[in-house]
Order: C-alpha cells, then sequence, then structure tokens
C-alpha cells in the first residue's frame, strides 16, 4: 500500500506560482523552461484581460476560471436533487407517476448532469479562479502570472532557475499536487 501511495505521489505534480513583471520577462523565462524540457502544455501564463501574451502558452478556461470547482459542487448538489426528486416520485407513485427503483437512480443521474451543466458550464466559467484572486491587483498593473506544473523531483531546480535568473519574478509558492495528466 506504501508503495502505491508512493508512486501516485512521484507522478503527481506541483503548481507554482511566480509574478513577472513585463512580457520580455516572461518571454525569456519560457524560452528557459523549455530548455529544462518543460514543455508549453505545463506553462500557463495569464495577464490582464486584453494584454496580448503573442506567442506565450496561455491560460485556458479550466484554469482561469472556477469551472471545476463549480462542476463539483454542481455534481453533488445536482446528485442530491434529483435523488430527493426521485425518492419524492417514488413515494407518490400512486398518485403521479409509476416510478420505480431504477426511477430513483435515473434521476440522480439526470440531476447530476443538469447540475455539472449549470454550475460548471455556465455559473463556473463566468467566474474567475478562486486560487487566483490574489494576484488580480498584480494583473491589473500588468504584471504577468506564471502558473508552472512541475515534476515533484524538478521543483527547486526550477525555482532556483528562474529566480537567480531573474531576480525581479517574485515566487508564490506552489500548490502541494496536480495531476501528471489532467
Amino acid at each position: 500500500m506504501f508503495t502505491i501511495l508512493r508512486i501516485a505521489e512521484d507522478i503527481m505534480k506541483r503548481r507554482l506560482y511566480f509574478v513577472i513583471p513585463d512580457l520580455d520577462t516572461a518571454r525569456q523565462i519560457e524560452k528557459e523552461l523549455l530548455l529544462e524540457r518543460i514543455n508549453d502544455d505545463q506553462m500557463h501564463f495569464l495577464g490582464k484581460r486584453g494584454l496580448d501574451l503573442m506567442d506565450l502558452p496561455e491560460a485556458n478556461t479550466a484554469q482561469r476560471t472556477d469551472m471545476l470547482h463549480g462542476s463539483l459542487i454542481g455534481l453533488v448538489s445536482g446528485a442530491a436533487a434529483g435523488t430527493i426528486i426521485g425518492i419524492v416520485l417514488y413515494m407518490l407513485r400512486d398518485y403521479l407517476l409509476p416510478v420505480e427503483l431504477g426511477g430513483i437512480l435515473l434521476m440522480l443521474l439526470m440531476g447530476a448532469i443538469f447540475g455539472v451543466w449549470i454550475s460548471g458550464l455556465l455559473i463556473g466559467t463566468s467566474t474567475p479562479n478562486v486560487k487566483l484572486e490574489r494576484f488580480q491587483n498584480t494583473l491589473e498593473e500588468g504584471h504577468i502570472l506564471l502558473m508552472a506544473d512541475i515534476a515533484k523531483d524538478d521543483v527547486d531546480k526550477i525555482k532556483h532557475i528562474i529566480l537567480s535568473h531573474h531576480p525581479n519574478v517574485q515566487d508564490f509558492g506552489m500548490d502541494p499536487t496536480i495531476p501528471a495528466f489532467p
């Protein structure tokens, strides 16, 4: 069991956060990370709305917004609501629709799907990512945020490269685990 947990932890990545003062520095950091075999799909740059990041790999919708968090909330609340509706329909089957036990499961699934759709895709994509709220003022000032998904063993090396080559870059820590294959 311990070995399986250790292997799972080894394939996980850490998300590092850096605030970069300008676009030229961001482009230099991207080149340095590419030389360290950090692919573009592991780098996510984010600037204020309307800032042209040119050829830098931009953060996608799931990284910029609360889509994933909203989807999870919608899944749980939709499944709960669907289950309650299914149970009520089952209890009132003599008066309303003839719903059997399978109908409860069907309502649970329909509620979960509806919840994910409403909370995640409609509401979550229009809500900024709560993990990025602390960077909002910095981004509005014209700085660029780099979120880099780095293998656990390479974290210290990558931090050292970025911070030693670019003393004007600010390190804002890391998230403990990011799946290796999201």
